[in-house]
């Protein structure tokens, strides 16, 4: 049988030790730049963090 607690070992590298530094989401990270933001919140923000769209 399993063990009943989750995440008792510490993540210390790989996916799962980084996370959105707005949503706290772990998938769809954005690291390019030290930028840390999952795809979601970049979409949401992208003018306030000096990005713009080209047609």
């Amino acid at each position: 049988m399993p063990n009943h607690l989750f995440r008792t070992h510490p993540r210390t590298y790989g996916k799962d030790s980084r996370e959105c530094r707005v949503c706290g989401a772990r998938q769809g990270l954005i690291r390019k730049y030290g930028m840390n933001v999952c795809r979601r919140c970049f979409r949401e923000n992208y003018e306030l963090i000096g990005f713009h769209k080209y047609n």
